[in-house]
């Protein structure tokens, strides 16, 4: 039983924020959250250097100093308005969300459901997507989302909840999440998948801000098995309260040789749109774990999962 108390902390945690938030007047909640945000990359000192790392990925090696502090500091306030926004939108109306979210570029994804060919929407960290998803849920699209297992099942079932309350159906990662994929597609729906970090460790190889790594096979495979559209998508905060997001032209997914070669460069071709994306904002890129073979050897076999 003593066992289990760690793997559940993490569930009764985001239990209590969701309660707080909800309970707490936004007046108090809001500044309490910057608060708390502040304090964590004192507290998460791991995740900090990773935040480091990724930035100076972006900047150049040589950024540094107080510039570097002040993005670090930045990344984890937005990662922190990122939760305390999710614990809110279930109390969301539609109205609102639609009040408070700006798009720009819907028409792709309009094109591709009018088509019925359904749409793969890629996107990094970014931002918070998963009110673009209820955001696309209440302009009446199917949405379906592939999320990563967690640990304890009790905080995996708890967002699976959360994102059916907005409008959006989970699918498991799993061996046979591709075929679910497929067949949400193929029923003209549009598939959400955050896929700037290889979570199974056999993606494709790829070159991501200068370095080599993996992405996730996921978003050229269902293309080009669904004859569907990637459409690359990026999420900001804006300073009034506002998200925004931007919706890009569709990647060239079309067959020019062997399979192997065509996820390849559809893959990269990816990977350079992420790139241009995240360098619109990096502070609101919420990549916290290892996603290079240099962060792995640089955290150490201690690295956070």
């Amino acid at each position: 039983m003593v066992s289990l108390v760690p793997r559940r902390t993490a569930y009764f945690a985001y239990r209590a924020g969701a309660e707080l938030a909800r309970l707490v007047p936004e007046a108090l909640g809001s500044p309490f959250t910057h608060a708390a945000s502040a304090m964590a990359p004192a507290v998460f000192a791991q995740r900090r250097r990773q935040v480091e790392r990724n930035l100076r990925r972006i900047h150049g090696p040589d950024y540094g100093g107080r510039e570097l502090q002040r993005a670090v500091a930045a990344t984890f306030d937005s990662y922190g308005r990122y939760f305390y926004e999710l614990f809110l939108l279930p109390t969301r109306s539609r109205a609102w969300i639609e009040q408070h979210f700006v798009c720009h570029g819907e028409e792709h994804i309009r094109a591709a459901t009018d088509a019925g060919t359904g749409a793969v929407l890629a996107l990094p960290h970014l931002g918070n997507w998963d009110q673009a998803g209820a955001w696309l849920s209440g302009r009446g699209y199917t949405v379906t989302v592939v999320a990563e297992t967690l640990d304890p099942p009790e905080l995996f079932d708890w967002f699976v909840s959360t994102r059916a309350q907005l409008g959006m159906r989970v699918i498991p990662l799993s061996p046979t999440a591709g075929t679910e994929v497929l067949k949400a597609l193929r029923a003209n729906e549009v598939v959400c998948l955050l896929c700037d970090r290889d979570l199974t460790g056999d993606g494709i190889p790829v070159d991501f801000f200068g370095e080599r790594t993996t992405l996730p096979a996921g978003p050229a495979m269902a293309a080009v098995r669904a004859g569907a559209p990637i459409i690359p998508v990026a999420c900001y905060f804006r300073p009034d309260g506002v998200e925004e997001a931007y919706i890009e032209p569709p990647l060239h997914t079309d067959r020019r040789g062997p399979l192997r070669d065509d996820m390849a460069r559809i893959t990269q071709d990816l990977a350079l749109r992420f790139e241009a994306m995240i360098r619109r904002d990096p502070t609101h890129w919420h990549l916290l774990q290892p996603n290079w073979p240099s962060d792995r050897q640089a955290a150490g076999p201690a690295a956070p999962a």
